[in-house]
């Protein structure tokens, strides 16, 4: 036996549930297009910085290793850009016995596309290490993240 009050509550329900699902909808590209937006500050351009130790590096000759330690450097610095562009893959896994953490691991990872990124500077810092920073326009970050959310959502099953 259904009161009044029961289904008047229901047909209400129904109806904000209906208006707000039509308020809401977008279409994929509108979605991407406003994610893009939100990402992307009005700062301007991103910076990265990268750094390598010189005498790690694998070779008997002093500029040999000054040289490989700039390149191991700017690499760095890509990897950096990379996460500002499109964040850190976090995988996490805690192991608990006897309410004891008995391991704790993490793992990242960060994979993508960096195009025109510019060398800002190579700087000696102190004896032994060196630092490279890069610069990545803006207008460039929100190609990446756009061609990136374009290949997310058109992959099977997104």
């Amino acid at each position: 036996m259904k009161t009044p009050l029961l289904k008047s509550l229901k047909i209400t329900l129904l109806g904000t549930a209906v208006t707000l699902l039509a308020s809401c909808s977008l279409t994929m590209d509108e979605y991407n297009a406003a994610v893009v937006e939100t990402l992307v500050s009005e700062k301007g351009n991103i910076l990265a910085t990268g750094y390598a130790v010189i005498s790690v590096q694998p070779h008997d000759n002093p500029a040999q290793q000054r040289l490989l330690s700039i390149r191991a450097s700017k690499l760095d610095a890509y990897r950096s850009l990379m996460e500002q562009v499109y964040g850190q893959y976090l995988d996490a896994n805690t192991t608990v016995g006897q309410l004891v953490v008995e391991n704790d691991t993490f793992r990242a990872r960060v994979q993508g596309v960096i195009y025109g990124a510019h060398l800002v500077s190579i700087t000696p810092v102190g004896e032994d290490t060196y630092e490279v920073t890069m610069s990545l326009d803006r207008d460039i970050v929100r190609d990446l993240r756009t061609l990136y959310l374009e290949q997310m959502t058109s992959r099977p099953g997104a």
